[in-house]
């Protein structure tokens, strides 16, 4: 197996898929590749967004730059993400400060979960805080009363990731096998995948190795070119 596909084959046994992150109007270009790039480091490769009005080219843009490795599924509006969330059976906590807040260490992040977090200057809506299973929030002992919404991710994702860990969840594949192969074959043939995509031909099957073994595939590959 070459060292490549050895490490992409590593990462993808690591991927939890019953976790998520729900960015709420977060539009600062660094700010979602953070949080996109901290889902990435714990495992997590599905995150789930609603722009704000007039800014999702610019977010797409952004998200673009780091969903090589992590997939932003973006919503229209908020009720609808947070319904298809719900329907997945995750139950789903906003980062927000409220009278019915829980200190996030609190929270068991083994079972299905996605964590809600807001915009850099409003934080969580109501809507969104109402539409929220319970609400979670980072202790703060200084002057100020407010984490960067990336630092906030991270420092939950974490205690998440920690929680994993000790229950096991990294120690065996959580995706798939269709999900794994499809990834795996992504990820080591980028340049391949955007052909097959643009010309809506299938992917080629693939060796234990990563290297393209299908002699049908390229056929049709030469059949597009003719």
């Amino acid at each position: 197996m070459n060292a490549r596909n050895e490490k992409i084959v590593n990462l993808l046994k690591l991927r939890q898929n019953d976790i998520t992150v729900f960015m709420e109007e977060v539009h600062k270009p660094h700010n979602l590749a953070a949080i996109v790039r901290t889902c990435d480091a714990v495992g997590i490769g599905d995150v789930h967004a609603v722009y704000p009005d007039g800014m999702l080219k610019a977010c797409q843009g952004t998200a673009m730059g780091s969903n090589r490795w992590v997939k932003t599924h973006e919503h229209q509006n908020l009720k609808d993400g947070i319904k298809l969330i719900k329907s997945q059976g995750k139950k789903v906590y906003a980062a927000h400060f409220s009278d019915r807040a829980v200190d996030f260490r609190n929270i068991d992040y083994t079972l299905p979960t996605a964590i809600l977090v807001g915009s850099e200057k409003v934080g969580v809506s109501d809507e969104a805080a109402e539409l929220a299973d319970e609400h979670i929030l980072v202790p703060m002992l200084g002057m100020v009363q407010s984490l960067n919404v990336s630092v906030a991710s991270a420092i939950i994702l974490y205690e998440a990731q920690r929680q994993r860990e000790q229950a096991g969840y990294y120690d065996k594949q959580q995706i798939d096998q269709d999900t794994f192969e499809r990834l795996r074959f992504e990820w080591q043939h980028p340049q391949v995948k955007d052909f097959c995509v643009k010309h809506q031909i299938r992917y080629p099957l693939i060796g234990e190795n990563g290297d393209i073994r299908d002699e049908q595939w390229h056929q049709i590959r030469q059949s597009v070119l003719a």
